[in-house]
């Protein structure tokens, strides 16, 4: 098999031969059809430290097809198309091939290309988990109460008001800086784009709108926790996907009992939970979502196919900031 790895934080990827591996237990050997860039990619990357002897594969999102079984695989069969996003402490989907365990696997959308389909694991979970297992949102339609996204233009964002939207229905009001991305947020379904460069707290007061059940920030959250601790309502939730430089007191949500929690998709895999198969079943539902034409997949951009030049210019990309949606890049040629 081929792959590019980084061997240090300041190089450009390097592309590896080594033999392909087999699949054992409930591990899955998934041929890789196409891929997308994440900020966790670029994350990894930066978190070498020194020159490593054996350069790490980074890639948590994927679509492939099935081309060998563990001996405990009960859920897929030789040939299925799937998608998925991968376990953190294992070898990336940056290769021609990987070993991905069936119950963090789904079932690829039959209606998505493969790279439609690449940019959705990744950026599903981890809005899907933090909207209905973190802030335990009610999937009972309940249209009287307001989320507010903190950076709804970026892939989680993008995902997140969908589902906030579509399947729970809730009122949405999400984040945006620049004019292309606040018209991005109303496509995918807000009800409401305030722009988090600017007085946050003035702006949703002005919507006229009760203030937010919900908050879900998915972005600096040492700069935003101030106006999310004024914002949200008496008994509320908050959830970020992103850590703090900075030790944040959380006794000012005492008073209101509201209560803060973390959204990190890889724990399942990572600490191999009892429940580590809801990760199988969320995205099937996410794939049914997509067949079904509820929620639309969120990528913006085809780079190219992987190699050293395209995996540089994904990663200055998402190191700008800028990137709304999802970026995909095809199969190593």
């Amino acid at each position: 098999m081929k792959a590019f790895g980084f061997s240090s934080n300041d190089t450009q990827a390097q592309l590896i031969d080594q033999p392909t591996p087999q699949a054992n237990g409930r591990d899955l050997l998934i041929e890789i059809d196409a891929v997308s860039a994440n900020p966790v990619d670029t994350k990894v990357k930066a978190g070498i430290r020194g020159n490593l002897a054996a350069a790490k594969i980074v890639g948590w999102d994927a679509t492939g097809t099935v081309v060998g079984l563990g001996d405990q695989v009960a859920l897929f069969k030789l040939g299925d198309k799937v998608f998925y996003a991968g376990d953190i402490t294992r070898p990336g989907c940056y290769a021609t091939h990987q070993l991905v365990d069936e119950r963090i696997v789904g079932y690829a959308p039959k209606t998505l290309t493969s790279t439609e389909a690449a940019v959705m694991p990744l950026t599903s979970i981890t809005a899907w988990e933090s909207l209905f297992a973190r802030l335990r949102i009610s999937r009972e339609n309940d249209e009287s109460k307001n989320i507010l996204i903190i950076g709804g233009a970026g892939g989680v964002g993008s995902i997140a008001i969908q589902l906030a939207k579509k399947v729970a229905r809730l009122n949405v009001i999400t984040t945006a800086s620049r004019s292309e991305s606040e018209q991005w947020c109303y496509k995918m379904g807000a009800d409401h784009v305030i722009n988090h460069h600017s007085e946050m707290i003035l702006q949703y007061r002005t919507l006229g709108l009760s203030d937010p059940d919900y908050i879900l920030c998915l972005n600096n959250t040492d700069h935003h926790f101030t106006a999310m601790a004024e914002l949200i309502a008496p008994q509320g939730m908050i959830c970020s996907i992103d850590g703090t430089q900075t030790k944040q007191n959380l006794d000012c949500l005492k008073s209101k009992s509201v209560g803060f929690v973390w959204e990190f998709m890889f724990t399942r895999s990572m600490f191999k939970t009892s429940d580590m198969i809801e990760q199988h079943h969320l995205l099937n539902t996410i794939a049914q979502l997509l067949d079904e034409g509820e929620i639309t997949s969120t990528l913006t951009e085809v780079i190219g196919p992987l190699n050293i030049d395209n995996i540089e210019l994904a990663h200055k990309q998402l190191l700008s900031g800028t990137t709304i949606g999802k970026l995909a890049l095809t199969a190593i040629e």
